[in-house]
């Protein structure tokens, strides 16, 4: 007995969903291979020690009081 045309279209569409599948499964494990291990960038990190570097430039001259933050602000000379 000869299979129909629509038995042969799902065995196609059936081997073609494997074959994606398959190939998802691969890209997945080639990104895993790719990332770098060990490596974290911790952006907050970074962030609080550009935040402390910048602040250290504005306590330059006040170094009598380590805990003291002398503002500037323009248009106030010596007040």
């Amino acid at each position: 007995m000869p299979r129909g045309r629509s038995t042969f279209t799902k065995r196609q569409k059936e081997q073609t969903r494997q074959q994606k599948q398959r190939e998802k499964a691969e890209r997945r494990v080639q990104r895993k291979q790719d990332k770098p291990e060990g490596v974290v960038v911790d952006e907050m990190q970074e962030l609080r020690e550009h935040a402390e570097a910048q602040a250290a430039l504005f306590r330059i001259g006040s170094e009598d009081e380590p805990g003291s933050v002398e503002v500037f602000t323009p248009g106030k000379i010596g007040h």
